[in-house]
């Protein structure tokens, strides 16, 4: 989580403490990720394998 969490920062998404815990300022951070790169195969806010291919590139 700590790599998503940074990963996420990167974009501007995430602000929140770097603690590897999916809470929900994560969570949101990710839904704002895949509704910004239009990421539709994952569930909205689940870090999974689209979502995953689209962040890390």
């Amino acid at each position: 989580m700590l790599k998503l969490q940074r990963l996420l920062s990167e974009q501007g998404l995430y602000r929140g403490r770097f603690d590897s815990k999916f809470g929900r300022s994560v969570e949101s951070a990710v839904e704002d990720f895949q509704m910004e790169s239009g990421v539709y195969e994952d569930p909205w806010g689940v870090y999974g394998p689209a979502t995953r291919r689209a962040l890390e590139g």
